[in-house]
């Protein structure tokens, strides 16, 4: 896949190449004769709805899945940093590290037993050669140097002897990323890379993505990491053709506008087609009405002619269609688009004491009783194992109605915890924490429950989305948390699409779980959102719109995010810097 803007790209080593590959489940197919090709200091950025295939193809060129048909080539190491890591009991840091060191070790002792079988008079020259360079590419004397600098930069822990069981997913998560950095590998996968980096984080891998000497592809949502690193983006998401759709853009907003007009141009081309196809099964039926009328014509009237007329022009009417046909273009249902709920601003006026049957005042409510915030947590404490997670002593945290607060500080700093806190789903160690009468909160943590996803042991697939939704409501309408008459429906949202609410919630991809997570939190038509990472596993279209969303909703909004463009486009909201 050269890029177009580097024309020596053309005589660079290529790494990786994928050739018609497909690959699907028996109800569902997911890629379909892709091809794929990344040079040597090429950088693929994919992108696409949720769901389109993204961190499938990733596996396929990883090798972790066999194409149902198609093949896939790979030209030296490879290294991979899939989104969920899968921790073998026992594991630490120290197991990590370790494995990435032996990996890039491998090159040194492989150089160390060339030279010491070489024959000066008759050795291979050419493998000594290769030997060398491949030594000199790793860079294998300075292996555990990079690793524990890119642990340190990334926030990583470098404590050798931490279970990995035992950290958080970010943890996990920057502890693989940094060994995998360390490898200098010929091919890098990445899904994601940047879900669980802070600004300083993502500041320290962003050029060494640009100076990979290998090819690199990653699956990513960060709009600024695409503007900053990409060679070219390919879009799993159906072009004009009904195929994904390589763009040589190597910024956001020029890919953007590229699909844009392709989409457009797609529009504009079906609604021509849909109307030249009217006009002729219009034309169809008025020969088949004139062959009908004419087809016993009174004697002496020459009938016999007005009939052959109207057979022709029956026939030339059919050609015409199945010609149309043939050339049109067969449109997918577009991906959902979001349909943010129009959220509530203040609680209903509690019952007691007053006349249900009288009409609600929304300004006699707040004189009443909610001029005060809604939600508020004065000098919270939470401890932690290695020292407080969070403590503002001597602060008071207010969420008036319909107001904005942005969250931001480096990992470690409490984000999470405070956003938990104000949730109240994790109990404070001082402080307190006060929400008023009636009022609901909408909750999206930075990784979502598992028990729906989580594998069964009798094979049972487990909850549709649709049952696990209703579910929820349920048990939020036991726990006194839902109004009925202001339940938002699941299906409403074009958050996922009916075929994948009828789907269990296990079989749906980390982004469309992320997307049913998102859903749950506006289930009970919230007053306040408060919404952690809301953009990790979201495709680049959905946090666009959900950005917009966020910006003119009449609920009381509390984000937390690492994402650079969001934190631009909510550059007028109030900040709490935790660092």
């Amino acid at each position: 896949m050269a890029d177009a803007t580097r024309p020596e790209a053309a005589r660079a080593t290529v790494h990786l190449v994928a050739d018609a590959v497909s690959f699907g489940y028996p109800d569902r197919p997911v890629l379909d004769a892709l091809d794929v090709t990344v040079a040597a200091g090429e950088r693929l950025g994919l992108v696409g709805e949720n769901g389109a295939g993204k961190t499938t193809l990733l596996r396929v060129l990883a090798g972790e899945l066999v194409p149902s048909s198609g093949s896939v080539r790979r030209s030296g190491s490879l290294a991979v940093v899939d989104q969920e890591l899968v921790v073998a009991p026992g594991d630490t840091v120290g197991t990590l590290v370790a494995a990435t060191g032996a990996t890039v070790r491998a090159a040194a002792a492989e150089l160390e037993a060339t030279i010491a079988a070489f024959d000066h008079e008759r050795g291979d020259l050419a493998a000594l050669t290769a030997a060398m360079a491949r030594y000199e590419q790793l860079a294998a004397w300075d292996v555990d140097r990079r690793v524990d600098e890119a642990l340190t930069r990334f926030g990583a822990p470098r404590d050798p002897e931490r279970r990995l069981d035992a950290l958080s997913v970010g943890e996990r998560y920057r502890v693989r990323l940094a060994c995998r950095i360390g490898e200098r590998a010929d091919v890098l996968l990445l899904d994601e890379p940047t879900n669980h980096l802070d600004a300083a984080g993502i500041d320290y891998l962003t050029p060494l993505l640009r100076e990979w000497a290998g090819a690199v592809v990653i699956v990513t949502h960060d709009r600024r990491l695409l503007d900053d690193v990409m060679t070219a983006i390919l879009d799993l998401d159906p072009a004009m053709d009904g195929r994904p759709a390589l763009y040589g853009a190597t910024r956001y907003a020029d890919y953007r506008f590229a699909k844009n007009q392709m989409l457009r141009r797609w529009q504009v081309r079906y609604r021509q087609e849909r109307k030249r196809a009217l006009q002729l099964a219009q034309r169809l039926d008025a020969s088949y009405e004139g062959l009908s009328d004419a087809w016993r014509p009174p004697k002496g009237s020459q009938g016999h002619r007005r009939a052959t007329r109207a057979r022709i022009h029956v026939k030339a009417a059919d050609r015409l269609v199945q010609q149309l046909e043939a050339r049109a273009v067969a449109v997918p249902v577009p991906p959902p688009t979001l349909t943010f709920p129009d959220l509530p601003s203040l609680p209903r006026r509690a019952s007691t004491g007053a006349d249900p049957d009288r009409p609600l005042d929304p300004d006699a409510d707040r004189a009443a009783g909610h001029a005060g915030p809604l939600l508020e947590l004065r000098a919270p404490r939470v401890a932690g194992p290695h020292g407080p997670r969070l403590d503002l002593p001597g602060r008071r945290l207010e969420v008036a109605p319909a107001s904005r607060l942005l969250v931001v500080g480096p990992n470690g700093s409490g984000k999470s915890t405070l956003l938990a806190a104000l949730a109240g789903t994790l109990p404070l160690d001082r402080g307190s924490r006060t929400v008023a009468p009636g009022v609901r909160l909408g909750v999206l943590a930075q990784e979502g429950p598992t028990e729906h996803a989580a594998p069964r042991p009798d094979g049972d697939a487990g909850p549709t989305a649709f049952d696990a939704y209703a579910r929820h409501a349920l048990d939020l309408l036991d726990q006194g948390l839902l109004d009925p008459d202001q339940l938002v429906p699941v299906a409403a949202l074009g958050l996922l699409s009916e075929e994948d609410l009828d789907r269990p919630v296990r079989e749906l991809s980390v982004g469309q779980r992320r997307r049913f997570d998102l859903a749950c939190a506006l289930l009970a038509a919230p007053h306040v959102l408060v919404l952690d990472e809301p953009t990790n596993h979201l495709s680049v279209g959905l946090v666009d719109e959900l950005t917009e969303a966020l910006r003119g909703t009449s609920a009381a909004v509390v984000v937390a995010t690492h994402d650079r463009r969001m934190r631009a486009d909510l550059a007028d909201w109030p900040v709490l810097d935790l660092a």
